[in-house]
């Protein structure tokens, strides 16, 4: 049995990054290498020394939508909602906070310019004949952990510099640290970029809650790799290339591909003990205890090998989670 507690490790609170680096790429770099089990330390804007020419970076290009809405009730009180999706119309799945709200209950938000009702206790519809109006009134639903409200910097700072396609609860951080500049530079030298999309959902933060993890059940997410992905997922394969996955959510994607699944949705957990198919290097952060991001990290570099570079970026102060800094496994 795997247990949920192998998954565990201490973690100081001031370590959890609450804003982001001016400058993405200044952000550090552990680079893990697998073979030898070696650690070494770096920055963000070297990375390209870890990759080869002919070599295929994968990019998830989902965009994060503004889907954090504060209204009031009639009698004044505050409401939370969070836009998880949008099922038809102006009718959205969603979590509503306090959890008391009745249904029923009218929601008023913009300045009463906009209501929704609340139809049952995971469910809101709104009165507005175009729902996209909704998220010109909503905020970056910055993670949890992030102790303060948004402010205009997330607006920037919370997207990569690629998003492209709307439909996301949060971002794909890994990429986080990628600029404009830096991706021109790595095509320049000769490696080949490509965009998968996987609209990251309530899936890749649903809690474990049992305590034998392979019981765990992922709620499915929205993704697509592009005819021109496959072709180039295909040539590197065919080459022998190196494929990089950036961020969890890519190497889902890309793992799902491998399974024969082009687009739809995946509800894909890995865990220790999974075969990987095509992905040979994964570029991530620093993912919390006991989730499924942090199970994935261990079954792609290894527990023993990952708990130890956890500890190790524990003991060198690294930043962690969504603004936090990066990890590379080779």
């Amino acid at each position: 049995m795997l247990k949920l507690s192998n998954f565990d490790y201490g973690l100081p609170k001031d370590l959890i990054a609450q804003y982001p680096l001016e400058k993405r790429e200044e952000a550090r770099l552990m680079v893990v290498e697998r073979s030898s089990g070696s650690i070494k330390h770096c920055s963000f804007k070297d990375i390209s020394a870890y990759f080869k020419k002919n070599d295929l970076l994968v990019l998830n290009d989902t965009k994060v939508l503004a889907c954090r809405l504060i209204g009031h009730k009639a009698t004044g009180g505050k409401v939370e909602i969070l836009l998880t999706k949008r099922k038809s119309g102006s009718t959205f799945d969603a979590l509503i906070q306090p959890s008391r709200t009745k249904v029923g209950e009218k929601i008023y938000f913009g300045n009463e310019k906009i209501c929704g009702i609340v139809t049952n206790r995971w469910e809101i519809s709104f009165k507005v004949s175009d729902a996209d109006r909704i998220y010109e009134l909503g905020q970056v639903p910055l993670p949890p952990y992030i102790k303060r409200e948004p402010e205009e910097l997330d607006k920037e700072y919370y997207q990569t510099v690629y998003a492209n396609k709307e439909g996301a609860i949060a971002s794909p951080t890994a990429g986080l640290h990628f600029t404009k500049d830096l991706l021109k530079n790595l095509e320049a030298a000769g490696v080949n970029v490509a965009y998968l999309t996987l609209h990251v959902g309530l899936g890749t933060f649903k809690p474990v809650t049992s305590d034998d993890i392979t019981e765990h059940k992922m709620e499915p997410e929205a993704f697509q790799v592009a005819k021109a992905t496959q072709e180039k997922i295909e040539e590197a394969t065919r080459s022998k290339s190196g494929i990089i996955a950036v961020g969890t959510t890519s190497l889902r994607a890309l793992e799902a591909y491998a399974n024969g699944v082009r687009e739809g949705a995946t509800n894909l957990f890995i865990y220790p003990g999974y075969k990987f198919k095509l992905v040979n290097c994964l570029l991530t952060n620093f993912h919390l205890p006991k989730t499924t991001l942090f199970m994935l990290v261990c079954a792609f570099g290894g527990e023993e090998l990952m708990k130890k570079a956890y500890q190790q970026a524990v003991d060198d102060k690294y930043r962690f989670y969504s603004y936090g800094d990066a990890m590379l496994i080779i």
